[in-house]
């Protein structure tokens, strides 16, 4: 059986250091502060000095993959003999997934040998994450490429992802509110609880004043979505923009109230903390539907 490589996009925000131990593939989606871009390995800023530029109300912006970048990268496992599993960010978030399916194709018709399979995981950050988890854990107990890209498609309709931003005026500046809606609710303290649909989608769950009532309201959406998954956990995922105490805070609820005792708890890339701004504090797991 021919050996299989698991690759994603660099949004997928699970740690360097597990994504290299683990050998994923990592193909970069790029960001701007002000004028200078950044993305490729060794041109990366810190998760502190990025979010540090943005509170200094610095300029930011992200591009999608390079189509360029995508067949290096897929080409170097298509030589070594290798197939590729690739667990792409959300079709419905960005143009990204398509550049990933154009470069699979085009590999494909140059190495008739080289299977890839490009999983639209209509998801983000750990929710991407999860499901590379999963990956390689079925990578090490051999199962098959196709047996591997069939159960991570069928819990796409499964890995529930929400979120609270704690300024609103990086989601007025991302066009995902209006400029009105953002200064009154920043006004009344404001703390919309958002998650990503069944199309992949950001749609807001919620309006909360106060972020502990946003934190609770998260818990309880939780409480109802787990349903049927409540004892097949993957690992919850608990991501943050720069606010770590916040996201620690979260663990010790959700330990306390559900008995969960594996987590992944990770800072927010800039592929998306540039539209959700410091602050930002998510949830991932698996439920009966989103």
């Amino acid at each position: 059986m021919r050996e299989i490589v698991i690759s994603t996009e660099t949004n997928n925000d699970l740690s360097e250091e597990y994504l290299v131990k683990n050998g994923v593939l990592v193909i970069p989606h790029y960001y701007n502060v002000g004028e200078t871009m950044y993305g490729e390995e060794g041109n990366r800023l810190t998760i502190k000095e990025f979010y540090d530029e943005m509170r200094a109300g610095k300029s930011v912006g992200t591009a999608a993959s390079n189509p360029a970048v995508i067949l290096e990268r897929f080409e170097e496992v298509a030589k070594q003999g290798k197939d590729i599993i690739h667990i792409s960010f959300s079709s419905g978030l960005s143009g990204g997934y398509q550049n990933i399916v154009n470069g699979a194709n085009e590999i494909m018709e140059e190495y008739p040998d080289c299977k890839i399979i490009v999983i639209d995981t209509l998801s983000a950050s750990l929710g991407e994450g999860l499901m590379i988890h999963l990956a390689l854990q079925r990578v090490a107990e051999g199962k098959s490429v196709d047996e591997i890209a069939d159960e991570i498609r069928s819990l796409v309709p499964h890995i529930c992802i929400q979120f609270t931003v704690d300024d609103l005026e990086y989601l007025y500046r991302g066009g995902r509110l209006s400029k009105t809606s953002a200064v009154l609710g920043t006004v009344i303290n404001l703390k919309p609880v958002l998650h990503v649909d069944d199309e992949g989608k950001l749609v807001a769950l919620a309006k909360i004043r106060g972020r502990k009532k946003s934190i609770a309201a998260m818990l309880d959406n939780m409480e109802n979505k787990l349903g049927s998954f409540k004892d097949k956990q993957i690992v919850i995922g608990i991501m943050h923009g720069d606010c770590e105490e916040d996201a620690l805070l979260m663990k010790s609820m959700i330990e306390e109230r559900f008995g969960y005792k594996d987590f992944f708890i990770e800072p927010i890339g800039p592929s998306i903390g540039a539209h959700s701004g410091p602050g930002t504090l998510g949830l991932v797991f698996l439920g009966d539907e989103r």
